[in-house]
């Protein structure tokens, strides 16, 4: 987890002396790292009592053919690049601009797996 509240710290190097101490609202949730494989969802509840879906693992994405705005349901062999991080090609993890490598070519991922619970990509030709 990971507390996102204002730095101890100025950007001076100067010590502030915070008024309240942490709160349970200021702390991040763990990152879904989604892999792929056998669709595995997580419902998370948010600020305001709404909820995300997020994806754990996925099998499956909607890639969409720009050339004629056609969209399929197809299955991810592999992930290929991932200008997030190097590491994750290796770990297959799918995020944002992740391109991945589908049974109808090469895709690039244009949602958010973590925060939307859903794959969506557009083909690259």
């Amino acid at each position: 987890m990971l507390w996102q509240g204002e730095s101890v710290r100025k950007v001076t190097g100067g010590r502030r002396r915070p008024a309240q101490g942490k709160r349970r609202f200021e702390i991040g949730l763990a990152p879904a790292d989604t892999h792929i494989g056998e669709d595995r969802t997580k419902i998370v509840r948010i600020t305001g009592g709404n909820t995300k879906v997020r994806s754990m693992r996925a099998q499956y994405a909607n890639v969409t053919k720009l050339s004629n705005g056609e969209t399929k349901k197809v299955k991810i062999e592999n992930v290929e690049e991932n200008g997030a991080n190097p590491n994750y090609v290796r770990r297959n993890l799918l995020t944002k601009g992740a391109i991945v490598r589908t049974e109808i070519g090469r895709a690039r991922i244009m949602s958010r797996p973590g925060q939307d619970g859903i794959i969506n990509a557009v083909l690259l030709e």
